[in-house]
């Protein structure tokens, strides 16, 4: 898009008739947030294919999954920080076209070497993409009534983008082939290119700090603080890995105690560091934002709770009811619509309007509830859809969507431009750490939980099945006590005022 363009666009939003492409950025920004979360769950269904094809061993087949989320935890802050100082839009650029290219070489693949090299890549795109994203949404929708409907929008991708992958990776895995799970982000990518040009030019923080005038940019430096990004990638790396592994090996297994440790101590050094070097990695002034902390708390919690649920319901629907991964896909779907409604048509909608704790307490609520609906759920349970599965995923989903839109916007609020890269960064990477820590917890109290009541009952396939599903339900009634105590961190929000303000 020429410059003349560009004027012309600004000229007609600024006349008595809003310009209708003002809204064109959002499907960019929305497209990419979608990839993003949907590459994390897409694979889970075609590992079996992939597996037979690509002669993948058992022992390897885990890391087709964790090939992405590694880097992609691990580099958040530094993607979120080389945002800032090169400018989001460039960053969002160069990372959705590299996105894009480490989807189609992952697809190609011949081998495992190529398939996790090439997760690998996604993962550091993605962990660049995500806070140029969230960054660039917060620049462009700065009238209050519009910040809602876009961060509505936003969160909607983010909330059913996970279920929608679940779906997306069965249906494409059964009618054409497993590849197209990871090419689908091709021609996804390219209909966000298309929006790109009318996506804000936004001047990097190197170039800023270089000129004459003074700002954002140049109050927070544009050197790279080299100590804080070895420790925070290393210390965000190891802990992420640690607790994927605590799945398998179980917590008291050596290798995930020494990178639990490993990543403790990582982390603590990486936050000593960041308080006294001058341009740090990540601003401790980000963090101490009450409200705006408490938010990435209440995100972090709620996710931990909820990673447990979305494998419930992939098992239940599929080893107890018998569904193909497509119609085990299709029943998740009542969750992502929940979502939908719950960002787009209720948060959208009164983000601009009350306090984001009017909007979360309530959501979080209906959350646990969904949670305590499914912890009833037996292997023989009757009527199982109209009684539990239905009630519970429409509550659940409509307090994501709430709540990841609220807490979305709460995340970037009164955030000068050149910390808006890497509030970003510090709110996404609140989302992985807890998601990883929720389900490595979870699998742990649903085991424990089924080899109790194995211990007390006969050995057979049918008490197999009944002890597992025991040991979810347990498993739901802590993460419902989580989801719990997100809801109290909420509740005491500081100084009520709204989202957008």
């Amino acid at each position: 898009m020429s410059d003349q363009q560009e004027d012309a666009g600004e000229g007609a939003a600024a006349g008595d008739r809003p310009d209708p492409r003002r809204w064109w950025p959002l499907m960019v920004i929305a497209l990419a947030q979608l990839m993003i979360v949907l590459d994390g769950t897409i694979v889970n269904i075609a590992l079996p294919s992939m597996q037979s094809e690509l002669g993948m061993s058992d022992g390897d087949r885990q890391w087709a999954i964790i090939a992405y989320v590694l880097p992609f935890g691990g580099l958040l802050l530094l993607g979120g920080r080389i945002s800032g100082l090169v400018g989001h839009r460039r960053t969002f650029l160069i990372s959705l076209v590299g996105f894009a290219a480490a989807s189609a070489l992952g697809g190609a693949a011949n081998g495992t070497g190529v398939l996790f090299g090439a997760r690998a890549l996604q993962g550091v795109f993605a962990a660049a993409m995500a806070p140029a994203a969230l960054s660039l949404l917060t620049l462009t929708f700065t009238d209050p009534k519009e910040r809602g409907k876009a961060f509505g929008v936003y969160g909607a991708m983010g909330a059913a983008g996970s279920g929608v992958g679940l779906l997306a990776g069965g249906v494409l895995t059964e009618f054409l082939d497993w590849r197209w799970c990871l090419w689908v982000n091709v021609p996804i990518a390219a209909i966000a290119l298309l929006g790109l040009p009318y996506v804000r030019r936004d001047e990097p923080a190197i170039r800023t700090a270089s000129g004459a005038g003074t700002g954002a940019g140049t109050s927070a430096g544009t050197g790279l603080d080299i100590p804080g990004v070895l420790l925070s990638v290393s210390g965000l790396a190891a802990l992420v890995y640690g607790l994927s592994q605590a799945e398998s090996r179980g917590w008291d297994d050596p290798l995930v105690l020494v990178l639990l440790f490993a990543s403790v101590a990582l982390l603590v050094a990486f936050v000593s560091v960041e308080a006294r070097v001058r341009q740090p990695l990540l601003p401790l002034r980000v963090l101490r934002h009450r409200e705006r902390g408490a938010a990435f708390v209440v995100c972090a919690l709620m996710l931990a709770a909820l990673f447990g649920c979305f494998l419930f319901l992939s098992y239940y629907a599929q080893t107890v009811l018998g569904y193909s991964p497509v119609e085990a896909g299709l029943t998740i779907m009542v969750l992502v619509v929940g979502s939908l409604i719950g960002s787009m048509l209720i948060a959208g909608r009164l983000l601009s309007r009350v306090h984001v704790r009017t909007l979360m307490v309530p959501g979080l609520l209906a959350m646990a509830a969904g949670l305590l609906i499914l912890s009833f759920l037996e292997a023989d349970s009757a009527h199982v859809l109209a009684l539990y599965l239905v009630p519970a995923q429409l509550l659940i989903g409509l307090g994501l969507g709430v709540v990841l839109t609220a807490a979305t916007s709460l995340a970037t609020a009164e955030v000068g431009y050149a910390d808006m890269g890497t509030a970003s960064a510090a709110f996404n990477a609140g989302q992985q750490v807890g998601g990883a820590v929720g389900t490595a917890l979870f699998n742990t109290v649903a085991t424990t939980a089924t080899a109790a009541y194995l211990r007390t009952h006969d050995a057979g396939s049918g008490s197999v099945t009944a002890g597992t599903v025991h040991g979810f339900g347990v498993g739901l009634l802590v993460a419902m006590g989580v989801m719990l105590f997100a809801a109290l961190v909420a509740a005491v929000l500081p100084r009520p005022r709204t989202a957008a303000g």
